[in-house]
């Protein structure tokens, strides 16, 4: 039951970190950096329990990394996955030659017609490996998994960012970079 709970909130802190401080009246500076005392008080104005503590072992438990601390554990921000305009200092690195990308096979026509976009987010979110995608495309659906040459699109001039739990993130990837795999 404890685990249950944990993920809910974690998916609201999610909500807020990500796309709507204001669902519980703070602000995230110019990097996504929320501080921890206000939004655990925002929190529980909401009437959900939560305190210091349980926020910790939520940011250390979360299997997909979503969250860091700065280093004295004053500000927190999620790593990636924004809709909100933040600049979260992504690194720049060149991608490896394919990565993969997970997703449902009701988005598949549409994908196929213009391509990977962010939709309500500012990176297409890529895995660097086909378990990772396929667990992704579960989320979604039926999963279905594309695999993108990012190796070429990097040297075509794409640019590339390493999120700090490990997701690769691009502006786009166009129809000509990716194939659908069969699993």
């Amino acid at each position: 039951m404890k685990k249950m709970k944990n993920d809910s909130l974690s998916k609201f802190i999610s909500l807020i970190l990500r796309h709507h401080p204001e669902a519980v009246n703070i602000q995230l500076d110019e990097h996504g950096w929320a501080d921890v005392e206000e939004l655990i008080a925002g929190i529980k104005k909401t009437g959900k329990r939560i305190n210091r503590e349980l926020l910790e072992e939520i940011v250390r438990t979360d299997q997909k990394q979503r969250y860091s601390f700065n280093e004295d554990k004053t500000l927190i921000r999620a790593n990636q996955g924004h809709s909100i305009s933040v600049d979260v200092e992504l690194k720049e690195l060149e991608p490896p030659a394919l990565l993969y990308h997970g997703t449902a096979v009701g988005f598949l026509d549409s994908i196929q017609k213009e391509g990977l976009k962010p939709m309500g987010r500012l990176y297409v979110h890529l895995s660097k490996d086909v378990e990772t995608a396929l667990n992704v495309g579960r989320r979604h659906g039926k999963p279905v998994v594309l695999k993108i040459r990012s190796g070429d699109m990097y040297r075509d001039g794409q640019l590339f960012y390493m999120s700090e739990n490990g997701v690769w993130l691009t502006k786009r990837v166009d129809t000509k970079y990716f194939q659908q795999m069969t699993i």
